[in-house]
């Protein structure tokens, strides 16, 4: 098989786990709160990634670790899995999934506009006009099908918008780390555990009203937070053009639509979809080099 070929089933693969993550959340909250969904899955993240560490031969490199490794994962761990998807899970309760899932889909421009200051980068006309029509997208989706004002839940659609920004500050922090991905990984999430499992004993008790939801929990560990990245890197290595691979990306939200209306049963707002195609092309006109293109 060449390697492209890999790079592609790889790539597939990950964005179709990423795709079910959405109406996975939904599901586990449907019996447990967003701070016992982060736990269950944030543990199972941290067993599946050890795995992989100890199938990979690279677990005693890892814990190994010197000083300043353990401070910056302590650092990231942080960011995410811990705030990210506090703020993440909390919008998830609040909003439906078609509105949640797009709404965090704004990270990427959000990430070029965050370079200014973290990079040093000037912001571009381009990223300017990118905000503008991932904005526009954002406004429309907001309106859940009501071409109206009267806007449901603005702490949720403030916390799907926020946890954009925390991923693109732990993105451009994580880029300063140049440890191998998959170790940087491991310690991440086990130093963000440790900081779910103190919010629990301080703030929340651990209550799973059914097996599903707990299903579902493991699920998100397993296929949001575990081996779906090391999925997605491994595409990346093989893959002989890695723009190809990582244009498969934008199938991710429009393949979760799919989903949460199958099985989530919402029915699918013409403003999520017009509001959709917005953010993306927000996203496609973030990463465009016009130069190059005439």
């Amino acid at each position: 098989m060449q390697k492209q070929t890999k790079a592609y089933l790889f790539a597939i693969t990950a964005i179709l786990f990423w795709s079910t993550i959405a109406t996975a959340f939904k599901t586990a909250l449907a019996g447990m709160s967003f701070a016992n969904l982060l736990l269950v899955s944030t543990f199972t993240s941290v067993v599946a990634l050890l795995a992989i560490l100890i199938i990979q031969n690279t677990f005693f490199s890892t814990i190994t670790a010197n000083i300043k490794q353990y401070a910056s994962s302590a650092i990231l761990g942080f960011l995410n899995p811990f705030l990210y998807y506090m703020i993440l899970l909390k919008a998830y309760s609040l909003l439906p999934a078609q509105i949640a899932q797009p709404l965090n889909y704004t990270w990427p421009v959000v990430l070029v506009i965050l370079s200014a200051p973290f990079l040093g980068q000037k912001v571009s006309i381009k990223a300017i006009l990118a905000l503008i029509v991932c904005f526009v997208g954002v406004i429309i989706i907001s309106f859940q099908g009501k071409f109206n004002f009267n806007i449901q839940s603005p702490t949720g659609i403030i916390l799907a918008i926020g946890s954009s920004f925390v991923w693109a500050i732990f993105w451009l922090l994580n880029m300063k780390d140049k440890r191998h991905e998959t170790p940087k990984l491991f310690l991440n999430f086990l130093f963000g555990a440790i900081y779910i499992l103190i919010y629990h004993l301080l703030f929340e008790k651990i209550k799973i009203e059914n097996s599903t939801s707990l299903c579902a929990a493991i699920y998100v560990g397993v296929f949001e937070m575990g081996i779906t990245f090391v999925l997605w890197l491994t595409a990346l290595h093989y893959a002989t053009s890695p723009e190809k691979i990582s244009s498969l990306v934008y199938l991710s939200p429009f393949i979760s639509i799919f989903f949460i209306s199958f099985f989530l049963h919402e029915n699918i707002h013409l403003t999520t979809i017009i509001g959709l195609i917005f953010i993306v092309l927000g996203i496609i006109l973030s990463k465009t080099n016009f130069k190059k293109a005439f």
